[in-house]
């Protein structure tokens, strides 16, 4: 264990001496208070330490001691439902014992060490076990089973095993390894944060992570185990949209890191999930979540530490098979926290100040999610999606952050304000944002939901293109210059736009809309648009079409509960059939 003296202190950054035999990564203990920290450079015997705590007061001279570990998380039971700061501190703890502001240097454990949980194992004495397989199960919430793995590198045949009641440390198997040595596995695991969890392989993307937000199925669908970003300035919804996704998302797990966002917001966050209820299971969201709360007015380094420790628990539900989506709120912030501790070591600076290897940091973040096969005997299927919001100053997207992020994600959901100020949401601009993933998840929307989706999603977009072009030309020369069908297609769009593509966040029945829904409600506008266009040919006035009464019942489809849909989708389909004909016979009789 190597022992040194504070030489030079920078705000989070502290130079200490006589550190020759620490290594990169060491978590480090700082100054008679011992606030933790984390070594990041070092230079002979001299290590440059970022300080996870807040540093004023700290002096020359005082001790500086590496634990001689890299930063790591504690893995095992009791992970769901917590509220865990950016090292993984758990919030309830600290405020127990040094009451509601953060106070420095407060060493609690990061899971509860008194806690006894019903363990039932599932291998039996002389099993041959090795890294991943599963020898028990602990339930950990009524809504998640927690798999209790072989961990890293550890093989060997089970000598001793009985279910019962254990601590996270208590000794709950004996295995004994080719060499016969006994080796004690307990619930507990730890793993360094800065390295990616290993897995046998690693999968194309093959079905969608369906989210009940119409915009993002039907024309940004992400896949699972794939990566997203949210990019948006201030006050165009990006939040809402993460809680959105966090509460309907297609997943078992949900992993929701604030990373330097307003104190109020995670206040929020920590305030209402405990209170939302779990649509899948009617039990409380917490139930299936793990927030980590690292705020903009705690230690700028800390942020940075946050998204590892978030991505790496997300990966030790994703090796048991479970299906994990993780928010990251905001990617932004974490960049910043780069920014300031790479300006206090005094590296030369890339664009706008970031270091140059911002790129590859996030790389390597996101090159995290994946769907995969675990490791074991039984490899088991696992997805981690990643979505990460994305906070550009002033929403200039052309700078380094959102650019480096691009570069990397698949999909990209860009938020707009003048969207966000004429109260749609959700905000995302449907002609700038994309999907990489659209036509290799093509096949299962085809096959799952109905044949004909990819072909209505593709007239969804091409009729709002053509909406754009078409009001560029009413700009110059007003409506009435456009022809009919023209006209036609504006209100074609008009109602994609506002009747689909607006949806209401905190209406019961708009919050969410399944894959079946979404395909009828397609159905249903292009049904307006393709008898539309045959009275048009018949020589029916465009003012008797937009006027028509079945407007207003296609776009009031969208509140109707998922148990009347096929009902009412006959009947407006029927309606809208009738009134077209007798539009189409008065014309003639005229």
């Amino acid at each position: 264990m190597s022992k040194g003296i504070i030489k030079k202190v920078a705000g989070p950054l502290v130079i200490a001496s006589g550190m020759r035999d620490a290594n990169m990564y060491d978590v480090v203990r700082v100054s008679n208070e011992r606030l933790i920290g984390e070594i990041i450079e070092i230079h002979g015997d001299e290590a440059s330490v970022q300080v996870y705590e807040e540093t004023s007061g700290l002096k020359p001279g005082e001790p500086v001691e590496s634990t001689g570990v890299p930063l790591s998380v504690e893995l095992a039971p009791g992970l769901i439902g917590g509220m865990f700061d950016g090292i993984q501190r758990p919030l309830e703890g600290i405020m127990k014992k040094a009451g509601t502001n953060l106070a420095r240097g407060v060493e609690v454990p990061s899971l509860d060490r008194e806690k006894k949980w019903d363990f039932k194992a599932s291998v039996s004495v002389g099993d041959y076990v090795e890294q991943g397989d599963i020898i028990g199960t602990v339930q950990e919430t009524e809504v998640v089973e927690q798999r209790i793995m072989v961990p890293y590198k550890i093989k060997g045949k089970v000598k001793s095993i009985n279910s019962g009641n254990y601590t996270i440390e208590d000794t709950i198997a004996v295995l004994e390894d080719e060499d016969g040595k006994e080796i004690n596995i307990t619930m507990l695991q730890k793993w360094p944060v800065r390295n990616e969890r290993p897995y046998s392989k690693k999968l194309p993307p093959q079905m969608p992570l369906m989210t009940g937000q119409r915009v993002i199925d039907t024309l940004f669908p992400v896949a699972k185990g794939g990566v997203a970003a949210v990019p948006g300035p201030f006050g165009s919804g990006k939040t809402v949209v993460q809680h959105q996704l966090a509460k309907w998302a297609d997943a078992d797990i949900v992993v929701y890191i604030g990373c330097g966002e307003r104190g109020n917001e995670m206040t929020d966050v920590l305030n209402e999930f405990p209170e939302l209820v779990d649509p899948k299971t009617g039990k409380s969201l917490m139930e299936r979540t793990v927030l980590i709360a690292n705020t903009s007015d705690m230690p700028v380094a800390a942020r940075e530490a946050s998204i590892y420790v978030g991505i790496t628990i997300a990966e030790y539900f994703r090796d048991m098979g479970y299906s994990v989506a993780l928010m990251a709120d905001s990617t932004s912030r974490w960049a910043e926290a780069l920014r300031e501790m790479s300006g206090r070591l005094e590296e030369m600076p890339g664009e706008e100040g970031y270091p140059a290897y911002l790129g590859s940091r996030l790389a390597q973040f996101y090159e995290r999610a994946g769907l995969i096969y675990s490791l074991g005997q039984n490899p088991r299927q696992g997805a981690l999606s990643a979505i990460g919001a994305v906070s550009p100053p002033g929403g200039d997207i052309s700078e380094p952050v959102s650019q480096a992020t691009l570069r990397i994600v698949k999909v990209f959901w860009g938020l707009d304000s003048n969207l966000a100020y004429r109260r749609h949401f959700p905000a995302i601009n449907w002609l700038t944002s994309y999907s990489l993933y659209t036509d290799s998840l093509g096949e299962w929307f085809n096959t799952e939901v109905d044949e004909k989706w990819m072909e209505l999603r593709a007239r969804f977009v091409l009729m709002l293109h053509e909406e754009s072009e078409l009001e560029e030309i009413v700009k110059l020369v007003g409506m009435d210059a456009l022809s009919s069908i023209d006209r036609l297609k504006l209100e074609a769009a008009r109602s994609i736009r506002e009747d689909y593509l607006h949806q209401v966040a905190f209406h019961e029945v708009d919050t969410y809309t399944s894959a079946k829904k979404q395909f009828k409600m397609m159905k249903l506008i292009l049904e307006f648009y393709d008898a539309a266009v045959e009275a048009l040919n018949n020589n029916v006035k465009i003012d008797k079409i937009v006027k028509m009464p079945i407007r207003e019942k296609i776009g009031r489809f969208k509140y109707t509960p998922e148990s009347e849909v096929d009902t009412v989708f006959e009947n407006i389909s029927k309606e809208l059939k009738e009134d077209i004909k007798n539009l189409i016979s008065n014309k003639e009789e005229e």
